[in-house]
């Protein structure tokens, strides 16, 4: 079943890329919907400057087939994920392992006060966790 929806992520992608939305995930993941249930249980009172983002993991080398890490930063996730990949303040997890960023759960945790933002990074990575995914970040 996953093996189809890839090849048709492919196919969407090759055909309509320009018009495919940025929080579209290019590849399933089974534990996706439960991510997003998780971070909408995350709120923020305060607007600020600080966002909360998601990156996709790989793991298959170590047996499982996706993680992911959890981060924030005062840039949008797509530039920090981005410098993450050119070894700028790069955690060494999405170095190596980064795949992309899964914009879509944390799209309500954009422009964040910053202390709720820290607070919320560990909430997030600790419920994640808890759910069973592997989870890199979140400090």
């Amino acid at each position: 079943m996953s093996i189809n929806i890839e090849r048709a992520l492919e196919q969407l992608w090759a055909c309509a890329a320009a018009s495919v939305p940025e929080w579209l995930p290019m590849r399933y993941i089974d534990w996706l919907p439960e991510a997003y249930e998780i971070a909408l249980g995350c709120r923020a009172a305060a607007k600020g400057r600080s966002n909360i983002y998601l990156v996709l993991l790989d793991f298959n080398d170590r047996g499982e087939a996706y993680g992911v890490y959890v981060g924030m930063s005062k840039y949008s996730p797509a530039q920090r994920f981005d410098q993450h990949k050119a070894g700028i303040r790069a955690a060494g997890s999405v170095l190596k392992r980064g795949i992309e960023v899964l914009t879509g759960p944390t799209m309500h945790l954009q422009y964040i006060k910053r202390s709720e933002a820290a607070r919320i990074e560990v909430q997030l990575a600790e419920a994640l966790a808890a759910a069973g995914l592997m989870v890199k970040g979140g400090h």
